[in-house]
Order: structure tokens, then C-alpha cells, then sequence
């Protein structure tokens, strides 16, 4: 007999994936039955907001979404952090746990693992949940949650099985082929009306987020064809390559950046929330668009949010840019156009603005000197908040981290062994600091047993740093962030892991040249003692 555990594993093998993440338990080993059989590999993290993360990772590397196979009850409270991060930055992840038989739902009896509703939890955090009363129900759900995945804005979508449809009868059922939606192509005279008012524009302004991260030749076209200074969201840092005469970086919470939105006649936002953590990273309100704005989104809720646009385009990035650029006049790059110009005086006074910044402008560039084409996946920690301003890298999905939008601790590490297990060809750098890496410091079991080649560049300055000079900027006295803090180097190794202090920045490249392809080096710096720049 062929379970309906394993009919969903033969569906998602037929529909491309590869990687699911989860951890066994007594409510899911059906879903396991069918796993050994096929071509998808399991990881077991060592905690299920770890499996979200990877899964995190995994997405956002692939372009895929991650699968999770999640047990009931604590399985679900426990991965609901990582699903909060995946919604607030439109990852795609799939779900998939158990819940209890269908005649005990919602009964409160204290069955194992019972909660009087788990979709109500899981609310907030996904595009849909679905609890499946029937085998047959499975296909079309799977359906939904694609559809969501390829033609929608991404985000986690959480689908429960019964204990008692897992183990129902499915040799009644079919593998369906998968069917791709087409994402949504703009509306014509919108469209229309905006390529008339950016050809026109004096002194345009392209802001891109994370929904264009598909569309790099795209967005260096567009910005080339409209001649305008171009901001990135962190989600979008890669889209415009560094020597791009155009990029502005990822600024718009300084001076420089902001002066130039009031200045400009026409701003073209696509793909961007135009968010606090990526606009007003300071929380004094201060980003404002002095002249009209022109969004385009995927979302049709989001085009309202935060700032109201006077045209306002509902489409797929990639998609719209295509046909913007058909409408506007060709334009070959020019360092010299006066939309580089502007770009030029915005960086020289940037640079005035990081000439601070220095130790970990060299920091980045002793990484890239060896590992050129690194890939940063990063917590809330120093060297993530000072190369989110500093680093460009050439080409997207290369540098993520969860210091923006939800903001959650903890997330770097695991979501750095996903995005290594969705992509293995390019090395991955964990951004960690000392208080982050303690929340999913087990995890490292994890990429050790999956043999996941990764470096930790734990950042140490013994507590919540950050944190703190935030309470003492407020005549706060500081309490609860100056932690306790382990022997990194001897938990990493107790793991199985290599592990070492980095001396200066020699040390650090020879450590990086010898990183071991199999398990992961943790590098730690002492911020009490940086590296001389």
C-alpha cells in the first residue's frame, strides 16, 4: 500500500524538490516512509526554528522553497520565529507538519503534542495554511502553495496532515505534473504612463528591493536607460555590479541619499516595501520623496504602503522591466551623464561619512581578496550593520541577513549551512555575533553531520554591544547584555568543527585559504582588540 506520507514525498520529488529539512518524531515518521526511496536528501537540524532557517537559506539561494517536515504541537511553536522571518522578506518555505487524528482536533483532552489550533498560529506568518481532511485534498493544496511560490509574493505556506491521513491509502492517486503560473505582467497604460514621465524626468531616482533579485541584467539596463542614481535594499545588494557608474549602494538612511529622494523629480521604486530598515534605518522618519513616485510591485496591497505612489503598477519585476525598457530611448553607460554625476558626489560624500569605518572597509576587502566570490549570510551583528553600508558585491542573492525587517537573533549560522546545501560551488561566510551564534550554536552539529563547508566570522565583544550603546544613548543603565560568554573555539571543536582566533589580517586570509570543505571553520575576532586597518 502506497501511505498518503508517501504519495506527498513521490509529489514534491515530481515537482522539483531536492532538500527538505526536519526533525523526525513520533507524529511524522510517516512522512519518512517514502523519503529513503527517493532522490531528496533530509537534513536534520538540531532544532525546528534551525530547519526553518536553512530552509531560509536554502530559498534564497535557489529561488526554490524550502520544505520543511515539522512534528506536531512544540514542532510548529518552535519554527513559527523562522516563518515570521521568511514572511517579512517574502521567502518561499513550505510547511508540511502533523496534527493530531481528525476525530481528536480541537477537543483539548491532553493528547500528545495537542494545541487547540495550530493554522490560527501560523496566521500571522503565512500566505495560507490548510489542514487536510481528505488524501484527495493533497494535489490541489500543493498546487496552492506553488502557485503562491512562483506567481504571487513568496512567502510560507503551512500545510497539516492528520495523523490519520498520513497513514491513509493513496494508490488511488496520481503524480501530477507541476503547473507554472506565469507572474502578472503590467497594465498597459499605467505602464505607458509612467515610461512617458521617467523619459522625461530631469532628475530620476531608481530605488530596488528584494523582488527584483531575478532581474540583475534587467535592473542595470533600466538604470542605464533612465540615467538615474540607483539605491538598494539589502535584499537587493548584487543587482548593480560595484564599479556600476549609477549605484549609490545601500544608504538611504544617511544624509547624502536622502537629499537626493527630495531632490528628485521622478523616483521609480520596484520591488521594495520602501520599509524603516531599509529607508530609515535611524527611526527618525526622516526619508520623504520630494517628487512623484512610481511604484511596481507584485503585491497590490503593498503599492499603498508607506509612501502612496501617483502611479502605481502591479506586475513582476523582471517582467515590467522588460517592458519599461522597450518603451524607453537605448542609452549606453556614461560615467560622465549627469545621472552619474550625481551618483559620483553622493559616493564622495558617503565615503567622508564611513571614514570611521575603516577597520571593517579592510576586514571586508581581506575576505574578498581570497574569496572573491563569497557569499555573506548574516545575523544582527557588527560586521553585518557596517557591510550593509559598506560591501557591493557583483551579482544578487550573494549577501542576506536578518538585520532588517523582522530582525530576529540566531538566524545567521543556519541559514548559511541552507544557502551552502542549495548552492555548494560558492563559498558561504556566516556574519555571527557572540550573543546571535549562542541562540543556534547547536546547529553546527548539524552542518558537521551534512558535511557543510562553511566559515563563522564570529564577531566577540562579549554581550550585546549593540544593545547596549542603544541603552546607554538613553541614560539607560545597561542591564541583561553584558552576557556570559563561552570558549567559542572549544565548543566548536567539541563539535567537530575547525576553530580558531584570527591574530590580524594575514592570519584571517591564511585561515580562509585552508577553510575545510567538509565541516565548518568558526574565525572569531575580538572587537576589544580589531585589526589595525
Amino acid at each position: 500500500m502506497t501511505t498518503c506520507g508517501e504519495f506527498l514525498v513521490k509529489q514534491l520529488e515530481a515537482w522539483g524538490v531536492d532538500t527538505v529539512f526536519g526533525i523526525p518524531g513520533v507524529h511524522t515518521v510517516e512522512l519518512y516512509r517514502g523519503l529513503p526511496g527517493s532522490s531528496i536528501r533530509h537534513i536534520t537540524p538540531r532544532h525546528e526554528q534551525g530547519a526553518g532557517f536553512m530552509a531560509d537559506g536554502y530559498a534564497r539561494v535557489t529561488g526554490k522553497p524550502g520544505v520543511c517536515f515539522i512534528i506536531t504541537g512544540p514542532g510548529m511553536t518552535n519554527i513559527l520565529t523562522a516563518m515570521g522571518q521568511a514572511y517579512a522578506d517574502s521567502i518561499p518555505m513550505l510547511v508540511i507538519s502533523s496534527v493530531n487524528e481528525r476525530s481528536r482536533l480541537a477537543h483539548s483532552n491532553g493528547y500528545l503534542h495537542e494545541l487547540p489550533n495550530q493554522r490560527a498560529m501560523t496566521a500571522g506568518v503565512t500566505a495560507f495554511s490548510h489542514t487536510l481532511m481528505s488524501v484527495e485534498e493533497l494535489p490541489a493544496v500543493l498546487a496552492r502553495a506553488f502557485a503562491v511560490f512562483d506567481s504571487e509574493r513568496p512567502r510560507p505556506v503551512h500545510i497539516e496532515l492528520p495523523l490519520d491521513i498520513i497513514t491513509a491509502p493513496a494508490d488511488h492517486m496520481q503524480v501530477l505534473p507541476r503547473v507554472q503560473l506565469a507572474r502578472p505582467a503590467p497594465a498597459r497604460s499605467p505602464l505607458h504612463e509612467a515610461a512617458a514621465k521617467l523619459a522625461k524626468a530631469q532628475k530620476p531616482l531608481l530605488l530596488l528591493g528584494g523582488g527584483c533579485v531575478e532581474a540583475q541584467a534587467e535592473a542595470r539596463a533600466l538604470a542605464t536607460a533612465l540615467d538615474a542614481p540607483t539605491a538598494l535594499t539589502i535584499n537587493a545588494k548584487g543587482l548593480l555590479q560595484p564599479s556600476h557608474p549609477l549605484l549609490i549602494g545601500s544608504n538611504q538612511s544617511l544624509i547624502p541619499v536622502r537629499e537626493l529622494a527630495l531632490e528628485a523629480d521622478v523616483v521609480l521604486a520596484i520591488g521594495t516595501e520602501l520599509g524603516e530598515t531599509d529607508y530609515d534605518v535611524v527611526f527618525d522618519g526622516n526619508f520623504k520623496i520630494g517628487g512623484e513616485l512610481i511604484r511596481i510591485d507584485i503585491d497590490p496591497q503593498q503599492l499603498m504602503r508607506n509612501f502612496a505612489p501617483s502611479i502605481a503598477i502591479q506586475a513582476d519585476a523582471r517582467t515590467a522591466m522588460r517592458a519599461l525598457l522597450e518603451l524607453l530611448p537605448a542609452r549606453e553607460s556614461d560615467t560622465q551623464s549627469p545621472g552619474a554625476q550625481r551618483a559620483a558626489k553622493v559616493r564622495a560624500q558617503l565615503a567622508e561619512d564611513f571614514g570611521g569605518w575603516a577597520h571593517y572597509r579592510t576586514l571586508f576587502d581581506k575576505i574578498l581578496e581570497v574569496l572573491p566570490e563569497a557569499r555573506f549570510v548574516g545575523d544582527s551583528t557588527q560586521t553585518v550593520y557596517s557591510g550593509n553600508h559598506l560591501v557591493e558585491l557583483d551579482g544578487g542573492r550573494r549577501w542576506f541577513n536578518a538585520s532588517t525587517g523582522y530582525g530576529t537573533l540566531g538566524y545567521g549560522l543556519p541559514a548559511a549551512i541552507g544557502a551552502k546545501l542549495g548552492d555548494p560551488s560558492r563559498p558561504v561566510i556566516s556574519l555571527m555575533g557572540d550573543g546571535g551564534l549562542q541562540f543556534t550554536l547547536t546547529e553546527l552539529a548539524s552542518a558537521v553531520e551534512a558535511k557543510v563547508g562553511i566559515v563563522v566570522l564570529l564577531w566577540n565583544n562579549y554581550g550585546y554591544g549593540e544593545i547596549k550603546r542603544y541603552m546607554e544613548r538613553r541614560d539607560i543603565t545597561p542591564l541583561g547584555v553584558d552576557i556570559y560568554t563561552p570558549d567559542f573555539l572549544a565548543i566548536a571543536k567539541g563539535f567537530g568543527c575547525a576553530a580558531e582566533r584570527a591574530r590580524d589580517h594575514d592570519h584571517l586570509q591564511e585561515l580562509l585559504r585552508n577553510a575545510p570543505s567538509d565541516r565548518p571553520l568558526i574565525v572569531e575576532v575580538m572587537e576589544a582588540a580589531p585589526f589595525a586597518p
